[in-house]
């Protein structure tokens, strides 16, 4: 056997390694079957022109962990399998050879699955919508990511009733009954569901009497910046939603739709090649008002613009010193009260009452009613008593509360806590 230059056998070893290092730069080629992803081999799949990269970003709540993720050119994320599900350096997204792609961790243990193995897939891609698609060996999709969003959704991508935005503990949904867009906060490990918007086109938020929708409801992102719902038949004015407030402008941009961890749906534009989205319309304008903001008993108000949290009286604390938005616990629970309890005065200040706590939490009383009858039942752990001419008093017995203050509310709350009670000493709450 005849044996190669030395340069000739550098020349082999480099070819060699750029055959291994093909996978690992695919932009616009299919993944075949047994191709795979992790953090540490640093491998991407991008569409045709590097528009969207599926790819192991670090977490955004732990850094040291990874997220697969497809972003766009510039970073910003608008899919992740598994809803954003994070593993270490060790794990991977494998695309096996049944066709079934898999997010494992570093142990090999399954975090999620695309469920189609067995089902004909023969490769993958990342298309230039930012769609990934798992296809057939003809081209026929079989999956798509479009189908199974995480918490955005991008332009030509149809988000319809059934399907779900998620982000802990919010859920943004197109209810399929009166085609109307939902958000909730949802209580982890049970059913508990609020609803705190409830809005469609020619509704009013948080209303009773909604239009039945007709056709397939389903909410679209525009290229040019308009956020629309529409009932299946060609798209009219009544069916826009939203027009974002950069609306008409035509860049190299990416415009999408995002539950955001505040519980708030926007609509964002970002320049290609910018890591940084900027948001043009919330769907949510008194960011208050989205319920759980501040965690169970935590109180939402205003430093200047910005959202801040506190507790309703000095006889709570955080939870989490280090998160306000944690909510706060009682330093004395109410059954280890060494006397009587008493209800606090909370001026300017709504404990937040949406369906369905409000089919059972609301009466028509007098604010002293108001404040007796809650000190009375046992189940009862604050009141509310409006004094906007409507005579409403929200009785909170729910196992979490969500309050708002502000000098501009026409409401007075009160907080059952262990007497004497221990008022927030001013200011406790900026407004």
């Amino acid at each position: 056997m005849r044996t190669l230059p030395r340069h000739h056998g550098d020349l082999a070893l480099l070819c060699g390694l750029a055959l291994l290092l093909l996978p690992l730069l695919s932009h616009g080629a299919d993944m075949l079957l047994g191709s795979t992803l992790s953090p540490s081999n640093l491998a991407s799949w991008s569409s045709p022109n590097n528009t969207f990269t599926l790819s192991f970003t670090p977490s955004p709540t732990s850094p040291s962990l990874f997220v697969a993720a497809i972003t766009y050119a510039g970073g910003v994320p608008v899919w992740s399998a598994g809803a954003g599900a994070a593993v270490d350096s060790g794990g991977s997204l494998r695309l096996t050879s049944n066709g079934d792609l898999r997010l494992l961790n570093g142990s090999g243990a399954v975090l999620w699955s695309s469920n189609t193995g067995g089902h004909g897939v023969a490769a993958a891609a990342v298309l230039e919508n930012g769609n990934l698609v798992l296809k057939n060996s003809t081209g026929t999709t079989l999956w798509q990511s479009f189908d199974h969003p995480t918490d955005t959704v991008v332009v030509s991508q149809n988000f319809t009733a059934g399907m779900n935005l998620t982000s802990a503990p919010y859920v943004f949904t197109v209810d399929k009954h009166t085609g109307n867009l939902t958000l909730k906060w949802t209580s982890s490990g049970t059913d508990t569901a609020v609803t705190y918007f409830d809005k469609g086109t020619g509704t009013s938020t948080i209303t009773g009497n909604n239009k039945t929708a007709s056709s397939s409801p389903t909410l679209t992102i525009q290229s040019n910046g308009l956020v629309c719902l529409t009932t299946g038949g060609e798209l009219t004015p009544e069916s826009v939603v939203a027009y974002s407030s950069n609306y008409g402008e035509a860049v190299d941009m990416l415009r999408f739709v995002r539950l955001d961890a505040d519980g708030n749906l926007r609509a964002y534009s970002v320049a290609r090649g910018s890591n940084s989205a900027t948001a043009q319309w919330s769907a949510v304008e008194d960011q208050c008002g989205v319920f759980g903001y501040c965690g169970d008993m935590g109180v939402c108000g205003y430093n200047g613009t910005s959202p801040v949290c506190g507790c309703p009286s000095l006889d709570f604390e955080f939870a989490d010193a280090s998160n306000p938005r944690g909510g706060c616990k009682r330093k004395v629970e109410l059954h280890d009260c060494p006397g009587n309890t008493t209800m606090l005065q909370l001026d300017n200040t709504r404990f937040l009452t949406y369906p369905p706590e409000i089919a059972v939490e609301v009466f028509f009383v007098g604010i002293t009613a108001c404040r007796l009858d809650c000190l009375a039942a046992e189940s009862c752990v604050a009141s509310t008593a409006l004094s906007d001419g409507s005579g409403l008093c929200y009785l909170k017995v729910s196992s979490f509360v969500s309050a708002y203050r502000s000098a501009a509310l026409p409401s007075t709350s009160f907080v059952k806590v262990c007497f004497p009670g221990m008022p927030n000493q001013p200011p406790s709450l900026c407004q």
